[in-house]
């Protein structure tokens, strides 16, 4: 198991499917290799039913495995299969022992999102920050607290926001084509072509980059 997981620290999802495997045959049942089988499945081969079965066998172990509830719910987002998802992330919360509820907090305000439950998602986004507010994960924060903001119509809110993101991490690339969003909104198209070129030098061969491009052209067709 130890080092099937130090092969995932490496990137080497084949090589550590072969030794937890190997764990997973020779031992006791362990919901640790199960998680561990689930991360190589996920993130090395893109085999989204193996890892849901092996989480599953995980916390059927261990019923307060919250980081295995957590996982669980990514991938079911993945899927977009949004109330799964927020199902699992609730299960993660219910252990009061869990050492790192912002994680899933963070995640289910993403899926309410995407359900347009704006007013879940935000309050699933403060709970994050009060869990945990000194982040590393607080430039990603601010800029989903931005969108959803946005979403709701409260532009000059989502712009506070996603300027502080920008402040946190200057290179974040999706966090300048929302603040061109939020110009827009605001009439104003100067600030918000300049967000948009800023987009594309940071991060030219991304979809960032290629929803900037057209909402540049867009921006041409106005003036």
């Amino acid at each position: 198991m130890n080092i099937g997981n130090a092969y995932i620290q490496s990137g080497k999802y084949n090589s550590a499917l072969k030794e937890l495997l190997q764990a997973k045959k020779l031992g006791k049942p362990n919901p640790r290799v199960h998680y561990s089988l689930a991360v190589s499945y996920y993130y090395g081969k893109g085999l989204n039913q193996l890892a849901i079965a092996e989480l599953k066998k995980a916390v059927n172990l261990d019923t307060d495995y919250s980081e295995a509830y957590n996982f669980l719910g990514v991938i079911y987002s993945s899927m977009e299969k949004w109330d799964q998802a927020i199902e699992a992330f609730e299960k993660a919360l219910s252990n009061i022992l869990y050492d790192t509820p912002a994680y899933a907090h963070y995640n289910m305000g993403w899926a309410y999102y995407k359900k347009g439950d704006y007013g879940s998602a935000l309050k699933q986004y403060e709970l994050a920050l009060v869990q945990d507010p000194d982040t590393v994960d607080l430039p990603l924060l601010e800029k989903n607290m931005g969108i959803v903001l946005l979403a709701q119509g409260r532009t000059a809110d989502a712009l506070k926001h996603l300027q502080k993101s920008i402040a946190l991490m200057p290179s974040l690339a999706e966090s300048h084509y929302w603040l061109g969003r939020c110009y827009i909104e605001q009439k104003n198209l100067e600030k918000a072509e300049a967000a948009f070129q800023q987009v594309m030098k940071l991060a030219p061969d991304t979809e960032w980059a290629e929803k900037s491009r057209g909402k540049i052209e867009e921006l041409s067709a106005l003036k």
